[in-house]
């Protein structure tokens, strides 16, 4: 029983091709495109307002080298929401539910913000390693410490999006399969089991956009100590 909770996180395969790059292509169509006239319909002018929104919350703690980031981070939350969303769907497949792929996009935009601050400032971006007024004793120590932690972030960027999503879909399954068992036993019990699992389908949803937009959020802030 266990395996087959699992098995909705393994990689779907047709004909021994696996199909997660058709999962992560398609959101890309479901985008509606930008038009030129000046009177937009709803769905572009409430998406164009969304986009504003984002960027600007992103974007205000960060100076105007920052801004250069903000075509990449904001595509990059609308993207993830995107896919977690649609991979709340029954019988799809969610992406973001293999380490693999959130490392690959945590791990290259951590080190561009490494980078960048080794560039521009490296005395500052080398500080941060050695917080100010450290007792001599203590200076060995907190730089291995800190050095850690700073090599740690990557991991924790992808670990904290995997384990949520994969978390909140093991919950529905397992509480979905509550209900069809408790259905023909226990009719009152199962409509009330059901309940919880239309609460916990609506909390997932906002999980799903939450940690979209705490993945890039936690990047911006990498990318504030470096600019």
């Amino acid at each position: 029983m266990m395996v087959s909770f699992f098995d909705q996180f393994a990689s779907p395969l047709y004909l021994g091709i696996p199909l997660i790059a058709i999962a992560i292509t398609l959101p890309w169509v479901l985008y509606p495109t930008p038009s030129s006239r000046w009177i937009n319909n709803r769905l572009i002018t409430v998406q164009g307002w969304l986009i504003n929104r984002f960027t600007n919350q992103l974007m205000l703690p960060l100076n105007m080298g920052g801004h250069k980031w903000a075509l990449l981070l904001v595509s990059l939350m609308i993207f993830l929401i995107t896919i977690n969303m649609l991979g709340l769907l029954p019988y799809t497949f969610t992406p973001t539910t293999q380490l693999s792929l959130n490392m690959g996009f945590a791990v290259p935009l951590w080190l561009a913000t490494v980078i960048i601050g080794m560039r521009n400032q490296p005395t500052v971006a080398l500080g941060h390693l050695l917080p100010e007024g450290t007792p001599i004793p203590l200076i060995p120590v907190l730089i291995i410490i800190e050095t850690i932690s700073l090599f740690i972030r990557p991991l924790a960027l992808g670990v904290r999006l995997t384990a949520n999503l994969t978390a909140g879909h093991l919950l529905i399954q397992l509480i979905a399969t509550a209900v069809f068992v408790l259905l023909p036993m226990m009719p009152t019990v199962a409509i009330l089991t059901a309940t919880v699992l239309f609460l916990l389908t609506l909390l997932e949803v906002a999980v799903a956009m939450i940690q979209a937009y705490v993945f890039v959020l936690l990047l911006s802030l990498y990318l504030q100590k470096n600019v």
